[in-house]
């Protein structure tokens, strides 16, 4: 014998499905370490072996990282002796074995053999119990690390599985994770007890996942795929199926210049439901809007110049990176703070040696009113603002006055564009979006001079015939019955 390491895989639970080549290594070994004795073929081990176990380390450490780094150097050390180590781990050696990568890491390191012996993994007990062929598709992630993401890494179209569900405590963390992506009632069937004896296949809606006391290390959540398509990948599929050949003329003709009006056209419909405050028709708007983005994206693939992911990378990139309160150790505690960090970030990012203008990347295309705003938040951050509404209330009495006075025509136009311009400043100052706000005055001055048409109507008398006096009270009425 020399030093090396030996790693086993015991199979999903059922002695019987140990493998010859595992069973004969256990038959032969003197003294056998197992990562741990809560599996159920530990039972129908040799008897001839002395067991040992890592159990205790499980009790030692606060995190499973530090239990997996502890057992892993421990292997490490015992398979440097003369006799070299065995360890024994359910399933396959090199499926959900987190201490086995590390094992094989440091092993690497100080040059130390490490033989692999295959053991059934927990995977196809679990799709026979299920039913379901994997090569339709199938994803595969750790209820653990399921339940540390605020969005879960899933495609809702394609099936999946989520393992080692063992308490009802990560249960709740997985099951809000998920809700995040499916809906509360989206059907899921629990897997517990996989290849042994006693497998059992449960089906229940997401909101009840964790509302059992039975899961353990052996319990597994299968996740089937929406009943609708509904993910992004499905979204950008029928959008290039749309301009491959074959596909719909329209679509296929298009660029980014002729799609310019229908991005625009459809942020405003989006506006329009936030005006509206109406969910149902924000969800259909928003889904529209990315229909332009991903057909831009399908048209920017066809000619090499990027692909989706390329985008969602630099933004994921950049979000991180301008975010280093959150994602790192910097400190931002007021939205004012986070602010003058993003800045400084931006300056930073750019390269500035010389002069820049810190309004100078304000995009010029922005409606006249959302670009003064933005003008106004910019330099806000650095200091240079009024101290409060009373002062910018001022400013537009003084603009009105010098509106007044003004003689000649561009003068006029000078001191309006002052004047939007401090009306601006004042909405910002009472948490108004000008923008907005215009756009809902002018929807109600729409709905109630339609009102004020269909009063006159009805009297049968036309605009053009009634008297300011008459229009006027029609006007009241028309705002009366708007309530």
């Amino acid at each position: 014998m020399s030093p090396s390491i030996t790693i086993v895989g015991l199979g999903p639970g059922d002695p019987n499905l140990i493998t010859r080549e595992a069973w004969q290594v256990l038959q032969e070994a003197d003294e056998i370490y197992l990562r741990t004795v809560h599996h159920p073929t530990v039972v129908g081990l040799p008897d001839r072996a002395q067991i040992h176990s890592f159990d205790a380390l499980y009790e030692a450490h606060a995190t499973f990282e530090e239990v997996y780094a502890a057992i892993a150097q421990r292997v490490v050390e015992l398979g440097a002796r003369p006799q070299g180590v065995i360890l024994a781990v359910p399933g396959h050696p090199l499926v959900g074995e987190t201490a086995t990568r590390r094992i094989l890491n440091l092993a690497k390191e100080r040059d130390l053999p490490v033989r692999i012996v295959a053991g059934i993994s927990f995977l196809e007990p679990t799709v026979a119990a299920l039913g379901v062929d994997p090569f339709d598709g199938l994803q595969i992630c750790d209820a653990t690390i399921l339940a540390q993401q605020h969005h879960p890494n899933l495609d809702p179209d394609v099936a999946a599985l989520v393992v080692q569900l063992y308490n009802r405590a990560l249960a709740s963390e997985v099951k809000m994770t998920m809700m995040s992506l499916y809906h509360d009632d989206h059907p899921l069937r629990l897997v517990r007890g996989a290849g042994t004896a006693n497998v059992q296949v449960d089906d229940l809606p997401l909101y009840a996942l964790d509302r059992r006391d039975d899961l353990d290390h052996l319990t597994t959540v299968y996740i089937p795929p929406l009943n609708r398509a509904g993910s992004l990948a499905s979204y950008q599929d029928v959008v290039a199926r749309l301009r491959a050949p074959g596909g719909c003329p329209w679509d296929r003709e298009q660029t980014h210049q002729t799609l310019r009006t229908h991005l625009i056209e459809e942020s405003y419909e989006v506006l329009a439901a936030l005006d509206a405050d109406d969910p149902a028709l924000l969800q259909e708007e928003l889904g529209d809007l990315l229909l332009q983005i991903l057909l831009h994206a399908q048209i920017a693939n066809e000619g090499g110049d990027f692909k989706l992911i390329d985008s969602v990378q630099v933004a994921i990139e950049k979000l991180v990176r301008r975010h280093p309160h959150v994602f790192g150790a910097a400190q931002a505690d007021t939205p004012d703070e986070v602010l003058r960090s993003w800045e400084q970030i931006k300056r930073a990012e750019r390269g500035e040696e010389a002069f820049r203008s810190m309004l100078a990347g304000i995009n010029k295309a922005l409606p006249a009113l959302a670009q003064a705003l933005e003008v106004q938040r910019r330099v806000a951050r650095v200091g240079f603002d009024w101290p409060g509404p009373e002062p910018v209330a001022d400013k537009v009495r003084e603009e009105l006055a010098e509106l007044a006075e003004a003689e000649a025509p561009e003068e006029r136009v000078a001191e309006f564009g002052d004047l939007l311009f401090s009306l601006v400043n004042l909405a910002r100052w009472h948490d108004i979006d000008a923008e907005s706000a215009l756009r809902e005055a002018n929807a109600r001055f729409m709905r109630r001079f339609a009102d004020l048409e269909r009063q006159a109507a009805e009297a049968g008398v036309a605009l053009e015939e009634m008297s300011l006096e008459q229009m006027d009270a029609l006007w009241e009425e028309a705002k009366r019955n708007e309530g």
